[in-house]
C-alpha cells in the first residue's frame, strides 16, 4: 500500500520557523520527484516545490523562494520541507506529493498537515 504521511505542522507567529516531513512508503521512493503542494481556505491548490530523485536540482515558487528549503533523504524514504521566516499567507494545509517526472500528473498524494501563522 502507497503512503505519504505528512507531519510537523502547527501553529507559528510571524517570522517563525517550522520543518514538514513527509514518510514515504509502498513505492520506490528514490525514482520519484517529489513535490509540496499547499492549499489556503478558499483557495486553489498552489505548487510549493519541486526535488529531483537524487536531490539535487529544487524548484520553488516565487512565493516562497529564499524563504524555504526542500530537501531529501532517500536512505531514509522522507522529503522535507524547511519554513523560515513564515508569513500569514504561507497559511494553508500543505500535502506532499510524487511523480516520475516533470509533465506527468502526480502519481501518489499524502493527507496533508496543517500550517497556521498567526500572531
Amino acid at each position: 500500500e502507497v503512503q505519504l504521511v505528512e507531519s510537523g505542522g502547527g501553529m507559528v507567529q510571524p517570522g517563525g520557523s517550522l520543518r514538514l516531513s513527509c514518510a514515504a512508503s509502498g513505492f520506490t521512493f528514490s525514482s520519484y520527484d517529489m513535490s509540496w503542494v499547499r492549499q489556503a481556505p478558499g483557495k486553489g491548490p498552489e505548487w510549493v516545490s519541486t526535488i529531483n530523485t537524487g536531490g539535487g536540482n529544487t524548484y520553488y515558487a516565487d512565493s516562497v523562494k529564499g524563504r524555504f528549503t526542500i530537501s531529501r533523504d532517500n536512505a531514509k524514504n522522507t522529503v522535507y520541507l524547511q519554513m523560515n521566516s513564515l508569513k500569514p499567507e504561507d497559511t494553508a494545509v500543505y500535502y506532499c506529493a510524487a511523480r516520475v517526472g516533470v509533465g506527468y500528473e502526480y502519481d501518489y498524494w499524502g493527507q496533508g498537515t496543517q500550517v497556521t501563522v498567526s500572531s
